[in-house]
C-alpha cells in the first residue's frame, strides 16, 4: 500500500489497514466500469460518500457507528476493484469470502463490529440501490424508466436536493477522508 502496509489479501490483519490507502485506492476506482458521463470516472469513494448520506435520511437517528459502516460498505474495494454484480457471481463464492475477510479486517480497524448486523446491512443496501437509481439516471445514461426497472423508485422527497458531482480523484480523496475522520470523532 502507499503507506508502507504490506497487506494479506488472503488474510488480512486490522493493523495492516490505514484510511488513506482506502480513501487513495477507492478516489481511482470506478463505478459503472467508467462508463458514465463527466470528466472524471464517478469513483467508488464518491459513491460511498453519497451512500452514506443517504442512509443518514433514511435513519436519521442512526448512531455514528452506523453511518462509518455506511461510508465503509464497499471499502474492500480499494484492493479488489469494483466488479459488477454478474461478474461477481461469475466469480462465484470465493470472492464473497475474500470480500467478508477485508470487510471484518476493515470493521475492526476502525472501531466496527465485524459483522454488520442484518437491519444495518438492509438500509445500506437500500441506500445503496438508491444511490445506483441516481448515478443510472445522472450520469450513466439510464432513462428513469430504466433505472426504475433495476432499482425500484425511491421516494423523491429521499432525494431531493442530491446531485452527484465527479471531481478529481485528489478531491474525492480528501472528502472521503474528511468525512470518515468526522465519524471517527464523533464514536
Amino acid at each position: 500500500m502507499l503507506s508502507g502496509r504490506r497487506l494479506d489479501l488472503l488474510d488480512p490483519t486490522p493493523v495492516d489497514i490505514e484510511i488513506e490507502d482506502i480513501a487513495h485506492g477507492l478516489s481511482f476506482v470506478a463505478r459503472w466500469n467508467g462508463q458514465t458521463k463527466g470528466d472524471f470516472a464517478y469513483s467508488v469513494a464518491e459513491h460511498s460518500l453519497l451512500v452514506e448520506e443517504l442512509f443518514g435520511r433514511l435513519h436519521p437517528t442512526a448512531t455514528a457507528k452506523w453511518r462509518l459502516a455506511a461510508l465503509l460498505h464497499d471499502a474492500p474495494e480499494y484492493v479488489i476493484g469494483d466488479m459488477i454484480s454478474p461478474v461477481k457471481e461469475a466469480v462465484g463464492p470465493g470472492y464473497g469470502a475474500l470480500d467478508d475477510r477485508l470487510t471484518a479486517a476493515i470493521h475492526i480497524r476502525f472501531g466496527l463490529p465485524a459483522q454488520t448486523p442484518q437491519r444495518i446491512k438492509t438500509l445500506i443496501k437500500r441506500a445503496d440501490r438508491i444511490s445506483a437509481w441516481m448515478e443510472a439516471i445522472q450520469i450513466a445514461g439510464f432513462s428513469e424508466e430504466e433505472a426504475n426497472k433495476f432499482f425500484g423508485q425511491p421516494d423523491p422527497e429521499l432525494v431531493k436536493g442530491l446531485v452527484i458531482r465527479l471531481r478529481p480523484p485528489l478531491s474525492v480523496r480528501a472528502a472521503f477522508t474528511a468525512r470518515h475522520n468526522q465519524l471517527l470523532q464523533q464514536l
